[in-house]
């Protein structure tokens, strides 16, 4: 209860105004099915046809404004979770629905481990130079 005797629901925040918990933003999904591809530095990047997001009733409002987002410009899974203030999780989630709706689709850098070696780039640039 507040000071003046009224009670006071859990659900607003007089400084953030109403609050939506993360799991309600997932339906009480903490997972996706392709999450194993959504690194934090994993960019996404809108679909042509992702214009039509703003209106299919069918998206939440973050999932709206993840497309708007990545619509200007394609954006890291990190660079989106702190753009809406979203856990990582939760963008996560809603990256994977955005996924599987065609909306968008996710590049993933190339593992360190697949990048060529320095020795072999300084042999090819030699190569160049001696022709």
């Amino acid at each position: 209860m507040s000071a003046d005797g009224e009670a006071r629901s859990h659900w607003f925040d007089d400084e953030a105004g109403p609050v939506v918990r993360p799991y309600a933003m997932t339906r009480g999904r903490t997972r996706h099915a392709a999450q194993h591809r959504l690194d934090l530095i994993a960019v996404v990047v809108a679909e042509p046809r992702a214009d039509d997001a703003d209106t299919d009733g069918s998206l939440s409002p973050e999932h709206v404004d993840i497309v708007a987002l990545c619509r200007e410009a394609p954006q890291s899974v990190a660079e989106l979770a702190a753009e809406l203030n979203l856990p990582i999780g939760v963008v996560r989630v809603l990256v994977g629905d955005l996924v599987d709706n065609d909306l968008v689709h996710v590049n993933r850098p190339v593992p360190p481990a697949e990048l060529p070696d320095e020795s072999v780039l300084r042999d090819v640039i030699n190569g160049l130079r001696a022709l």
